[in-house]
């Protein structure tokens, strides 16, 4: 496999309809996420709260076009856990369909990664939903282990 040049940047407010489309660009999200034209005004306002947010940093994969082709949310959480060691929290990983299996989920989750151990974090994880079984071979490859039950309570 040869990775696609990409380029790794903070995520932009024009941005918010390409990264709700990769959201939406499964079978988990189309149940989930409305891609209207225009979007529903609740993806700019948690883009808003999001962005302001210091401990969140949302980032895109841009081409060489400047087609924005991949996304993914890193929070780094404090706690007193582990010594008081802040963690990692990686959430929205995506990759645009017809752009997968060419490296960019890789470079995005090893910037990630990077970016945590640099402001102090002394791990990283994420949560995949259990049908996620290609998401789940693509993160053991990368070294994250499956050491946690995840569960969840939605509203």
């Amino acid at each position: 496999m040869t990775a696609d040049i990409i380029s790794i940047r903070r995520a932009r407010r024009e941005d918010v309809a390409a990264i709700v489309a990769m959201l939406a660009d499964d079978h988990l999200g189309r149940t989930r996420e409305r891609l209207e034209e225009p979007l529903p005004e609740s993806y700019l306002a948690a883009f808003d709260a999001v962005d302001k947010n210091p401990g969140l940093t949302l980032v895109v994969a841009v081409d060489g076009t400047g087609r924005v082709v991949g996304c993914l949310q890193l929070a780094i959480l404090p706690g007193l856990s582990s010594q008081g060691g802040s963690r990692g929290l990686l959430e929205d990983v995506r990759v645009a369909s017809d752009c997968r299996s060419r490296g960019i989920g890789e470079q995005l989750v090893q910037w990630a990664v990077a970016e945590a151990r640099a402001k102090g974090c002394n791990l990283v994880e994420l949560l995949t939903h259990q049908s996620r079984i290609d998401a789940q071979r693509f993160y053991k490859r990368l070294g994250f282990t499956a050491s946690h039950v995840g569960m969840t309570v939605r509203f």
